[in-house]
């Protein structure tokens, strides 16, 4: 069983909310980041994802599902156990995500600035 899925995990000031590259939806590469670790429940991925409801949550999942990124495992038994898990191809989009928050980090400052500017515009 992995570990818990910190709370703190996409910090509010994070580069990552501003990367303007998006896998899937606003959601998908913060999902991949959460799944990166291994089988997560849908409760687990709630817990770093602030603002998400269970709508977009479910919306979300089913769209990496669909893109061949996530796969939905239901487990055996009277009470089973549904986890969300990245397959291979989601597993191929860790280093390119990497590479987009790296990137997004270098350029804070210039999409800060261009974001306020649109906003005032």
């Amino acid at each position: 069983m992995p570990t818990p899925l910190p709370p703190d995990l996409f910090d509010e000031l994070c580069p990552s909310t501003l990367n303007p590259v998006r896998v899937g939806d606003k959601w998908g590469a913060m999902i991949v980041r959460c799944l990166e670790g291994g089988p997560r429940r849908f409760s687990e991925l709630r817990v770093p994802l602030h603002g998400i409801t269970a709508k977009s949550l479910t919306t979300s999942l089913r769209r990496l599902q669909r893109d061949g990124l996530v796969s939905r495992n239901v487990g055996a038994g009277r009470s089973p156990q549904v986890t969300y898990e990245l397959t291979p191809l989601g597993r191929s989009m860790i280093e390119p995500l990497n590479d987009l928050c790296a990137w997004a980090a270098e350029h804070w400052d210039e999409l800060l600035d261009a974001r306020e500017a649109a906003d005032l515009g």
